[in-house]
């Protein structure tokens, strides 16, 4: 199952790199629990493909546009669980932010159940989505 989990993580950020949404609709269990980190407008629990889709949504209209996984350096899978190492950035006005940070899936049956996000510079990220 681990190499399975790991396919189906690769295909989960190549849909979000290019904007696939109905794949991220499949991937995303109807019931995902997804742990965004900081003290920001959009910290905190969401319960919900349509709560993280809506979050998501949130970021993409703050960062207009340029909020992004610009890379996916390595995934390691340990049963249900894949990590990923990525790099991450968005641009707004005269701000920006660029940093490295992990996911990580909880996949069962096929779908992401669970994500907990961390960043490499949370109070970076913090100021920039305020």
């Amino acid at each position: 199952m681990t190499s399975a989990n790991i396919d189906i993580a690769r295909t989960y950020f190549a849909a979000v790199q290019t904007g696939d949404m109905a794949t991220l609709g499949e991937l995303l269990d109807e019931a995902i629990v997804w742990h965004q980190p900081g003290a920001n407008r959009f910290s905190g629990d969401r319960k919900g493909r349509d709560a993280v889709f809506q979050m998501l949504g949130g970021m993409m209209e703050t960062s207009r546009g340029t909020f992004a996984i610009d890379e996916v350096r390595t995934l390691m899978a340990n049963g249900d669980l894949v990590a990923a190492t990525i790099h991450f950035g968005a641009r707004r006005d005269d701000a920006s932010m660029s940093m490295d940070g992990v996911d990580l899936l909880r996949i069962t049956a096929g779908r992401i159940t669970e994500m907990w996000l961390f960043s490499g510079d949370q109070a970076a990220e913090d100021a920039f989505w305020g």
